[in-house]
């Protein structure tokens, strides 16, 4: 199995940064770009957490941690869905089509 996934991450003709993942609906990162990608918006999450203590009103939190979060994965997504395949819903490895040989 891991040898079939391995060459399905590697069949990339078109160059995308994200592919669909195997099972469900959405992206997992396959060339090095889409990994810079996730790397830095889960840092940008821990400074953004780092921000917060025990001092910090909850109105504020809202605005200080909340809001940039919601930001950040708006444009994840819309990176994964610029410069990944088209989502759809995938259940295993799939079966070349005529038109793909």
């Amino acid at each position: 199995m891991f040898k079939k996934y391995l060459a399905y991450i590697k069949d990339n003709p078109h160059g995308y940064w994200f592919k669909r993942k195997l099972y469900g609906w959405g992206w997992t990162p396959v060339k090095w770009q889409g990994w810079l990608v996730v790397i830095i918006y889960i840092i940008l999450i821990f400074v953004f957490a780092s921000t917060i203590d025990n001092n910090s009103p909850t109105k504020e939190v809202a605005f200080t941690f909340a809001l940039p979060i919601i930001l950040l994965t708006a444009t994840l997504l819309r990176i994964c869905y610029l410069k990944g395949e088209k989502p759809k819903w995938q259940w295993g490895i799939p079966k070349k089509s005529k038109e793909d040989k």
